[in-house]
């Protein structure tokens, strides 16, 4: 007897997988594959969510109304343009869902975010990766990737996994020559990392242009990964179509609870962007010095480094990996994003980034 049959374009997706948070053996793992805050949420998030454990009984705040309008109040915007979601992750899949069906394009930079051609896939359109240069997003090579059938262009700024930016100028450029009727979603999940005037985080596009919408999200410097809350902003039109079809209760209330906490501990946020700025700096610093090895820190905006290894022989990224695993550092190899070269590290505590900076060099060494 037969079951039910998948369908085909969702039996063709390869499904999203998560970095790694254990290691078979390893008495110590220190987890620097998901690119989280080492430093955790402000004390303040902590704090409101144990407050409001005692109400799990109740559904949660279904539009997510307060925490809209602290989003709202903290960034400028209109309230009724932001919308939350189960993470960034949520709304990214809805977009897909909403604009693009059978027989359309999904346009994105390869090396990009697996979460955009599952999302194509999933609403039964076609992922069209984009190449890149130096692993960053070629504004030029986009838009001769666009046809009449791209719904979606996706655009991690900065990217991940490779952590590379390109500035206001060249997100203005890619926009205008879209078609109008293309959907630009800029994904800036590690936007509250930056500080750089050029940067262009989509939120004044997303104000005056109708067809650009800027997703963020509280898993990155807000430290609220576990929770899975995110929002975005954009024009009303689309706005509505995300809460056409968004879950009916999709942020918990502990979620809730400590986005709004964590949103209003500014302090916390700073603390943590200095000691991402200045950990990611010295790590970076230290690959620099195994550059005769073949090692290559790719200039990141994040809160990680993509490092590049030789394709073959004894100082490989494969090799590395399982190096630093065996140590109790768990990284992201990356060989089912075409990067198989490539190892991406968060950045973490002092001690866990000294330690997997140490344990790299013991690598390098031992390989020669």
């Amino acid at each position: 007897m037969s079951g039910p049959v998948m369908k085909p374009w969702i039996a063709a997706i390869d499904a999203y997988v998560p970095g790694r948070a254990k290691a078979d053996g390893a008495t110590r793992v220190v987890k620097l594959s998901s690119n989280e805050n080492p430093l955790g949420p402000s004390p303040k998030a902590i704090a409101a969510m144990a407050e409001i454990s005692g109400q799990a009984h109740r559904y949660p705040d279904g539009a997510s109304n307060e925490l809209r309008d602290a989003i709202a109040a903290h960034h400028g915007l209109e309230f009724d343009r932001v919308v939350c979601g189960t993470g960034s992750d949520e709304i990214l899949q809805l977009l897909a869902t909403a604009y693009a069906s059978a027989g359309d394009e999904v346009l994105y930079v390869r090396h990009g975010f697996m979460v955009y051609p599952i999302a194509a896939m999933r609403a039964g359109a076609t992922p069209v990766a984009a190449p890149d240069v130096d692993y960053t997003a070629d504004v030029d090579q986009l838009l001769a990737h666009v046809t009449p059938r791209t719904r979606i262009l996706y655009l991690a700024n900065p990217n991940n996994p490779t952590g590379t930016i390109i500035d206001r100028a060249a997100v203005e450029r890619l926009q205008a020559g879209l078609p109008s009727d293309v959907l630009l979603v800029l994904d800036a999940a590690y936007a509250e990392y930056i500080d750089d005037a050029s940067y262009e985080d989509g939120i004044a596009m997303a104000r005056h242009l109708p067809n650009v919408i800027t997703t963020r999200t509280f898993s990155k410097i807000y430290g609220l990964a576990a929770e899975r809350v995110g929002w975005a902003y954009g024009p009303p039109s689309v706005i509505d179509a995300i809460n056409k079809i968004r879950g009916p209760f999709n942020v918990t209330s502990a979620g809730q609870a400590g986005a709004l906490a964590a949103l209003g501990d500014q302090a916390w946020i700073d603390k943590c962007r200095a000691h991402n700025a200045e950990w990611r700096t010295w790590l970076a610093t230290e690959i620099g010095k195994l550059g005769n090895a073949g090692l290559r820190a790719v200039p990141s905006a994040a809160n990680f480094i993509l490092i590049t290894f030789a394709d073959e022989g004894a100082v490989t990224a494969e090799k590395a990996n399982a190096f630093l695993t065996n140590e109790g550092y768990l990284t992201r190899w990356l060989p089912k994003q075409g990067l198989g070269n490539g190892l991406r590290i968060s950045i973490g505590t002092e001690e866990e980034t000294r330690g997997v900076a140490d344990a790299l060099r013991r690598f390098v060494e031992q390989a020669g």
